[in-house]
């Protein structure tokens, strides 16, 4: 599996755990081996911009997901076929205001925040009612499992 993840944010952020991270939630959804992902952190004027091209929407957000081959998980005996997940777009300053709201870290937002990239790119979505209810069900228990303990929930804005 091939992560790239770049850091132009300005802030630290802790690249190896989003590596490892992103390598167990794939490889628990059965996303095949030789799947392709970047992930990009940036800061709030670059996300701004891309907030208003992609979204036509003002400010920075948390984070953006831009899928490519529209890949879906797989199964044990069916992996996903290979391909390009996409890119994934985080915003640390972003996070770190959103975790000071939720009482938790920075480094957990940013990590809720990247499995909640990379199921975006998967195919979830959280628009109905339903879908949402499936989709933070499957975020809490990936990044519980990765943290080793409970993991914060997301911070609605």
């Amino acid at each position: 599996m091939t992560v790239e993840v770049v850091n132009e944010s300005g802030l630290t952020v802790d690249e190896e755990a989003m590596l490892a991270l992103t390598r167990a939630v794939l490889a628990d959804l059965h996303v095949h081996p030789g799947a392709e992902l970047s992930v990009i952190c940036v800061d709030e004027a670059a996300m701004a911009e891309l907030h208003e091209e992609w979204m036509d929407l003002p400010d920075a957000t948390d984070v953006m997901s831009f899928p490519m081959d529209e890949l879906r998980p797989g199964t044990a005996d069916a992996p996903s076929p290979e391909g390009l997940l996409g890119d994934i777009v985080i915003c640390p300053q972003v996070a770190a205001a959103q975790a000071a709201r939720g009482g938790h870290s920075a480094q957990d937002e940013v990590l809720l925040l990247l499995t909640h990239g990379l199921l975006h790119l998967l195919g979830f979505d959280h628009e109905e009612d339903e879908e949402k209810t499936e989709m933070f069900a499957l975020q809490h228990r990936l990044l519980s499992g990765f943290l080793g303990r409970d993991a914060p929930d997301p911070t609605e804005d």
